[in-house]
């Protein structure tokens, strides 16, 4: 089962992709149970609503979803939070060891983005950088968990992510401005979809990037330095996640902050994929001075 929205920025249906009878994919109407998809939703037990919905075939199909723009999976969430350097290979690459504990940093929430929305590179920026990230949806609202399986159980599915970042902003100066460097407009593109938790094992995951159609980032959630339910657990300790929060993983090596490759381009196609997660696609274009 992948949940999404579909239709344009701000009227956004909610819809359940899942196979029919018949084994054909379909994309199912969700208005009859929700007007969103957002955290209420998913704390009132929307996930379970709408699987039960589909197995008594109470959702109607929508007739022009192949038409419709896909939106983010989920309504604006109130906070996006990130793991830093959570892939040895990618601390390496950007000349830091691996963090004995989790690297973590908010990003506003509105830099999020739809999947396929055309992303703008800022004006003055000169190292923009892509980075496809597992993205966690949380589910219910936790606090000062005792557990990690405590943690598990907090999760409502997953999200293919992509952590834009303009490293000029990022990493200069004595203690560093990964606020600036994280905050830009459209910077975090989420979707097509997202899956729910217990169809989805986190720790096996094959992840990828690629600009304008060359492999970048080749890499698997096995590597991730902390696991999901780790992170969930920490992260528990410092702040309330709410339901419908985001949370980034990280990102494997193959950046442009390796200096192996260029900085994305006006005109650029960023392609980031997860396995049973989908794939998304950006076309980059440099925004003007004063844009909103």
């Amino acid at each position: 089962m992948k949940i999404a929205r579909l239709g344009e920025l701000g009227r956004e249906i909610p819809v359940v992709i899942a196979a029919d009878s018949s084994g054909t994919e379909q994309s199912y109407d969700a208005r009859p149970l929700t007007d969103t998809i957002d955290g209420a939703f998913l704390a009132n037990g929307g996930v379970a609503a709408l699987r039960t919905a589909l197995e008594n075939g109470t959702l109607p199909i929508l007739e022009n979803a192949a038409e419709l723009r896909i939106g983010t999976p989920l309504a604006r969430p109130n906070s996006v939070v990130c793991i830093g350097m959570n892939y040895a290979a990618h601390a390496a690459e950007s000349g830091a060891q691996p963090p004995a504990i989790p690297v973590v940093f908010l990003k506003p929430n509105n830099t999020v983005a739809g999947p396929f929305d055309d992303s703008p590179i800022p004006p003055a920026a000169a190292k923009y950088d892509w980075e496809v990230e597992l993205g966690i949806v949380i589910g219910q609202e936790v606090s000062y968990l005792s557990s990690t399986e405590e943690a598990a159980s907090a999760v409502a599915g997953y999200v293919v992510a992509n952590d834009l970042s303009e490293r000029e902003y990022q990493l200069p100066g004595e203690a560093g401005q990964w606020t600036k460097g994280k905050s830009l407009p459209k910077s975090t593109p989420l979707g097509p979809w997202f899956v729910p938790a217990d169809e989805v094992d986190p720790k096996n995951m094959s992840l990828k990037s690629w600009v304008n159609g060359e492999l970048r980032q080749d890499s698997n959630t096995s590597d991730l330095i902390f696991d999901v339910p780790t992170i969930i657990h920490h992260l528990s300790q410092y702040m309330v996640l709410e339901p419908g929060d985001v949370v980034l993983t990280g990102t494997p090596a193959g950046v442009a902050l390796s200096g192996r490759f260029p900085f994305i381009q006006d005109g650029d196609v960023v392609e980031a994929e997860i396995e049973g997660l989908g794939r998304q696609r950006q076309t980059f274009f440099r925004a003007d001075t004063g844009a909103k």
